[in-house]
Order: C-alpha cells, then structure tokens, then sequence
C-alpha cells in the first residue's frame, strides 16, 4: 500500500510522511493531476490558512482529479485543513469555494475560549467509528486551529468541544478525516493512520 500525499505546500507534509514510515506504510509526494488521478489511497495534509490551501489546490489544478478521485471510490483522508477543505465554504475565506462534498459552513470558534485551539484534547465517538477502531476511549489527541466544522447527523463519527462543540472525525462512505493532526498524536494517531490504511488496502 502506498498513500499519495497531495503536496499543496502545507507545512506538515513531511511530519505525516514520518508518521505513515513509523507504522511501515510507503507514501509519495503528489504536486500534480497524473499521479493523483492514478492514486490508490489519498491523504490531503493541511496547517495554516484555507484560503492557501484553496488556491494552491487551484493554481496547481488539483482540485478535478482529487474529486474524481474521491468520486470513484478512492479512499482518501485529510487531515485539519484537509477536513474544513471538504465543505461547501468556509467564513476564514468566505469567497473561496471549498471542496463541496460535504455540505455546510466551516466557522470561527468562539472568542470566549482562548484561540487557536492548540494543544491536546478528547473527542467522543456520536457512531461506530471504523476510524477510530480500538482506539481507546479517553484518548487524546493534538489539535491547532481556529476554525472548525459543524456537527453534521450522517457525516460526523467523533466530535470535541472547545467553546462549542464542532465535527472531530468525519466518516462517509470512502472519506475520512479528522480536525485534528494524528501525526503529532503519539500512539492514539499512529493507530488511527494504521486504520486508514487497512481500511484503504
């Protein structure tokens, strides 16, 4: 099994290739459409602002073969950004269309909580989790971000709560993807990814 990072300029990209070789999973780089469309599992890795990872996935033309890809069945994951990217926009960019395969609004987390979200916290399982099978269930995990998706009835499998509760781990038919980086996430994330990739062998 080989797992094609999306290379959009995110700076976790190589921290995620780390984290997939201590659980002895190959992955190469993708900057461009051919080996995404030729992809056997996708991982879409994001820190920063989601309007950088919008546009370079434009600029780079990306965006077509990563929804055809999706589209087909590939099994993908994404990771922070890589989660919000999924929606139909987001109020950190409000003119910039998402990904649009999950519907609703990405939106700021209250100014009542300290920002961003930075730093370890528990989520909870709202259904059975493929993703999260056998992780246990006060597990921690590393979180940094101000923005946060909201809590949907079919596509959220785990939520958290910082200020208000917001969408931890989504699980739809091929896609998964978490809020938080399970490549910092010691041995709760390393088990995540290993679930990732048997579910995508």
């Amino acid at each position: 099994m080989i797992v094609t990072l999306i290379d959009h300029g995110a700076g976790n990209v190589a921290s995620v290739e780390r984290a997939l070789l201590r659980i002895s999973v190959e992955s190469i780089r993708a900057a461009t459409p051919e080996p995404i469309a030729n992809a056997t599992a996708l991982l879409l890795p994001g820190v920063g602002h989601f309007s950088a990872l919008i546009r370079a996935l434009d600029e780079k033309s990306l965006r077509r073969p990563l929804l055809e890809a999706i589209g087909r069945g590939i099994p993908f994951l994404g990771i922070c950004l890589g989660l919000q990217a999924l929606y139909a926009s987001s109020d950190e960019a409000p003119d910039l269309p998402g990904l649009g395969i999950l519907p609703g609004r990405v939106s700021a987390l209250p100014l009542t909580v300290k920002l961003p979200h930075m730093g370890w916290n528990q989520i909870r399982a709202s259904t059975k989790s493929s993703l999260l099978r056998d992780v246990p269930l006060d597990a921690y995990f590393y979180f940094a971000h101000s923005f946060a998706a909201p809590r949907a009835t079919t596509s959220t499998a785990a939520t958290c709560a910082h200020g208000v509760e917001f969408t931890a781990v989504v699980e739809q038919g091929n896609i998964f993807a978490t809020q938080f980086h399970p490549e910092k996430s010691g041995a709760a994330g390393a088990l995540l990814l290993r679930n990732f990739v048997s579910l995508a062998a």
